[in-house]
C-alpha cells in the first residue's frame, strides 16, 4: 500500500518560506487561471526558491530527510523536468547518488531520449517533484522510469495541493508520495498569521473542495 503523507516537521516552515518570497501567492478576488482553464486563488512557483540560498538549502535538507526516513534504500534520484531538475540535482549531490531527469516527452532529435542520464535496470530511484496537482505529469515520469527498468521507491515533492484525485491517482499507480508541505498546512499557517481574512479562508477552502467549479 503506498504511503501518501506530508512531513509534519516541515509543513508549516516550508509554507511560511514560500509565502515569504511569494513563490506562493493567494488572491481570492482576482484569481489566477491555470492551463486547464480552472480559476484558482493560489499561484505556486517553487522555482523561485532557487534564487534564495537559505530557502533553497532548507528545502533541499527537507527533501533529503524525507528520502532518508521513507526511502532509505535509495540508489539514484530522478527529477521531473523542468521544475524538479534543479532541486533534484541538489538532493542527489547531498545523498551522493547518481542523478537523472525525465522529460515530458522524448527529444525530437539526436538520441530522442525521454530519460536523461544513465539508465541502470533494477536501480532503486526516488523521484523529486516541485509541485503535485492532479499527479498526472508526475506519474508519467514514474511510468517512464518503470518502463526503463528502474524500481521506483516513491516520490518526494516540495508542495502538494492535496486534491482527492491526486491521492486516487497515486494509489492506483502504486506510488508513494511524501510532500514537505501542502494546501491544508498553508491555509492553517495563513490563518494563524492573519495573512488572509476569515472570508478569504472560506473561499480558499471552497476551492480546495471543488476547484473545477469554483467562482463559476
Amino acid at each position: 500500500m503506498p504511503i501518501i503523507k506530508v512531513q509534519e516537521e516541515t509543513a508549516a516552515k516550508v509554507a511560511a518560506m514560500l509565502l515569504q518570497i511569494q513563490a506562493i501567492k493567494l488572491n481570492t478576488d482576482k484569481p489566477f487561471t491555470w492551463s486547464s482553464g480552472w480559476k484558482s486563488p493560489i499561484y505556486c512557483d517553487n522555482r523561485l526558491s532557487l534564487s534564495y540560498p537559505e530557502i533553497r538549502t532548507a528545502i533541499k535538507h527537507g527533501l533529503v530527510q524525507a528520502i532518508r526516513e521513507n526511502f532509505f534504500t535509495v540508489e539514484a534520484v530522478a527529477g521531473v523536468a523542468t521544475a524538479g531538475i534543479a532541486q533534484g540535482a541538489l538532493v542527489a549531490e547531498a545523498l551522493n547518488v547518481p542523478f537523472l531527469y525525465v522529460r515530458p516527452k522524448p527529444k525530437d532529435h539526436g538520441m530522442e531520449n525521454l530519460i536523461e542520464g544513465r539508465v541502470v535496470k533494477g536501480q532503486k530511484v526516488v523521484v523529486v517533484e516541485d509541485l503535485v496537482s492532479t499527479g498526472g505529469s508526475s506519474l508519467k515520469a514514474v511510468q517512464a522510469l518503470r518502463e526503463a527498468g528502474f524500481e521506483v521507491l516513491g516520490m518526494v515533492s516540495i508542495f502538494n495541493y492535496g486534491f482527492d484525485i491526486a491521492t486516487r491517482n497515486f494509489y492506483e499507480a502504486n506510488t508513494s508520495l511524501i510532500s514537505l508541505s501542502d494546501y491544508s498546512h498553508l491555509l492553517k499557517y495563513s490563518q494563524e498569521q492573519n495573512y488572509v481574512s476569515e472570508d478569504q479562508i472560506t473561499s480558499l477552502k471552497a476551492w480546495r473542495v471543488d476547484p473545477a467549479n469554483w467562482k463559476k
